[in-house]
């Protein structure tokens, strides 16, 4: 079916400046790079109001370069221009982690520097490339002079709060960041000079993480609400009313998400210890009812069995302790008469050894007391009965024969003695040894008797637990089921709520469509100038987020549209921004926006934009700095548009004119 017609025809793209306003409130007049401080000016870029383009052109695009077989217009510093901007602006890195090295190393005091207007005041920020830590903001300032001395460092902190408080305003603090401290201006500049690393992809896609920006939250990370939350707080398009029903409804889903998910918990629990109830009390394969007539049955079956346990031999108390008392005595008593049995055992060897000794002197002693009765002299060595015969003229001392017979009498009487001794151990030893197998056996009797008595004890305390456990878990069950049933009517609950503060968000977006609208008004000519007056450009918010949509014939959604919508939309939002519907300034920032299958014809009609919009209001009221390799138009390859252009090689023709 044929569309209908558009009664009213293609809108054309109107802007309305905000009163009093005659400038741009935020743009950037300067941009110096210092070799040091005082030092050689490696580049000194000077920028307008309205459009400045960047250009580093392929040899084939430009004919200053065509005699160069090597030039080339990537890798000449266009991303590197940007971040350079941003840094000055207030953003905490200049460049990736890996390119800071080599440029500091290439510049080791180098600094730069940049003069930005903020609302007529000019303010001077000088930040450090290389090792110097310097970062200095200035209102009213000189930038060669501040840049030429060496003042105290004063941070950039002044700049953003003095834009925070003049155009970004505080109330917006809550809207943008109601969980965290901080300025807002960082967010904002996120969203105004977006990475080309994010290729334009999405609108809500600002800062890429292999840029290395350290931008704060919600500029980056992987979560699009709150960016989008934030942009719709730029934007005007949100109020603290629905962003305290937004945290609402945030909160219902997380109670809702942590309530469905202890129901399903606890669901799990109950159905494992339902099943090892039904196997504990011997149910299984039985007739049973559902829940909750099932606790009934199984209430009653536990009961059973805990009396059942109750009714077992107690096999403990008095006659537990008594056997106990008992084993130990004859424990004790059997230790006694072991150790009596290993002194005997030990004494029995060594007596054998003083008897043996004893015998062994009796000889001797026999030979003595013989000797004594008839005793030879020891001088002489003449029998003492011839020398008392014929008479001794040597010597008159003799042996003590009655001397020799008692000690001889004296070991007789102490081998006897030790005979009798040992043969008294051995007697004992064989005793002991009876008394010791008889307590032995006693002991045995009395340790069987004490494990039977425990082993009945145990036997009636594990069917009384396994009994009375599983009562508990009876009415552990009941409990859940109760609590169950309590969750299940709170998330139902629940559910109802989120339902109605969901509407209430959906009337809040509602009442917002006029906002969307509005931009609507700026995307749709902007769309229709740069892909042709049959295409339609349209902005929705709707519960799943932002929708950007061209109609040519039908949705687009190549990548070439993609990137076009997301430049129509930043285009939208800076007429929004001369008109003062926003909070941000009427500043932007593209790297390279061009995609390689967007038309030519297309991507030249931008410029066109930005060079009609400069004419609303008899003086550029914003600021659009836009990079490119591709060749602009050829109206715009020269001043007042042009205000840099770059080569790729050879390096003296780069942003910084070294290779790094």
């Amino acid at each position: 079916m044929p569309q209908q017609p558009d009664l009213l025809g293609p809108q054309p793209l109107t802007v309305m400046p905000a009163e009093g306003l005659n400038g741009p409130r935020l743009w950037v007049r300067r941009l110096v790079i210092w070799k040091e401080p005082g030092g050689e000016k490696v580049r000194d870029v000077a920028l307008r109001p309205g459009l400045n383009i960047v250009w580093s052109p392929d040899g084939a695009d430009d004919a200053a370069s065509a005699d160069q077989t090597n030039a080339i217009g990537h890798g000449s510093g266009k991303t590197l221009f940007c971040r350079l901007i941003r840094y000055c602006l207030g953003e905490d890195r200049f460049a990736t982690e890996p390119q800071r090295d080599r440029i500091g190393t290439a510049f080791l005091n180098g600094i730069v520097g940049a003069e930005v207007i903020l609302d007529g005041v000019c303010w001077a920020i000088v930040r450090p490339l290389g090792v110097r830590r310097r970062h200095m903001a200035v209102p009213n300032g000189n930038l060669d002079e501040i840049a030429a001395g060496e003042g105290a460092s004063t941070g950039l902190e002044s700049f953003i709060e003095a834009v925070d408080q003049n155009i970004i305003t505080t109330e917006l603090a809550g809207l943008v960041r109601p969980r965290a401290d901080g300025p807002i201006w960082p967010i904002a500049l996120a969203w105004l000079t977006r990475d080309q690393e994010c290729r334009f992809d999405d609108v809500l896609d600002w800062r890429s993480p292999t840029s290395d920006s350290d931008s704060p939250i919600p500029a980056s990370g992987q979560e699009k609400g709150p960016r989008l939350e934030a942009l719709r707080a730029f934007l005007m398009a949100i109020t603290p009313e629905e962003q305290t029903t937004r945290g609402e409804v945030n909160s219902l889903n997380e109670q809702r998400r942590t309530l469905d998910q202890e129901i399903g918990h606890r669901r799990w629990e109950i159905e494992r210890t339902q099943s090892r109830l039904i196997a504990a009390l011997d149910l299984a394969g039985q007739s049973l009812p559902e829940m909750p007539l099932l606790i009934d049955v199984m209430r009653k079956s536990a009961g059973e069995r805990l009396g059942a346990a109750t009714q077992l031999p107690a096999g403990g108390g008095t006659e537990l302790a008594t056997a106990r008392k008992q084993h130990e005595a004859v424990r004790l008593e059997w230790m006694r008469l072991d150790g009596e049995r290993i002194r005997i055992e030990t004494s029995i060897p060594i007596e054998q050894r003083v008897l043996s000794e004893i015998q062994g002197e009796l000889p001797g002693l026999s030979y003595s007391q013989a000797e004594a009765e008839s005793p030879i002299c020891p001088i002489c060595e003449v029998p003492i009965d011839r020398v008392l015969a014929e008479g001794c003229k040597l010597s008159h001392k003799i042996p003590d024969a009655e001397a020799c017979q008692q000690r001889w009498a004296q070991r007789r009487v102490d081998f006897d003695a030790q005979g009798k001794r040992l043969e008294g151990l051995r007697h004992e030893s064989v005793r002991l040894l009876q008394q010791i197998a008889l307590a032995k056996q006693q002991l045995d009797q009395a340790a069987i008797r004490v494990d039977a008595i425990e082993k009945a004890r145990d036997t009636r305390e594990a069917a009384w637990y396994t009994a009375k456990r599983a009562q508990d878990d009876v009415e552990r069950v009941a409990e859940l089921i109760d609590t169950q049933d309590g969750a299940i009517k709170r998330l139902r609950a629940l559910g109802a709520t989120l339902d109605g503060e969901r509407e209430r968000l959906g009337a809040f977006r509602d009442k917002q469509a006029r906002v969307f609208g509005r931009m609507s008004e700026k995307f749709d000519p902007i769309v229709r100038r740069l892909v042709g007056h049959d295409a339609r450009g349209r902005i929705t918010l709707s519960g799943n987020g932002l929708e950007l949509s061209v109609d040519m014939g039908g949705d687009r959604t190549t990548a070439a549209i993609d990137s076009l919508k997301v430049l129509a939309f930043d285009l939208a939002a800076m007429c929004l921004s001369i008109e003062g519907a926003t909070r941000v300034p009427p500043f932007l920032v593209h790297d390279s926006p061009r995609e390689a299958d967007l038309g030519l014809s297309i991507y030249g009609r931008l410029f066109d934009i930005a060079e009609e919009l400069e004419r609303i209001g008899g003086t550029p009221l914003f600021q659009y700095i836009i990079t490119t390799t591709t060749a602009p138009p050829a109206e715009f390859r020269e001043p007042p548009y042009l205000q840099l252009k770059m080569y790729g090689d050879p390096p003296a023709q780069r942003l910084l004119g070294v290779d790094l």
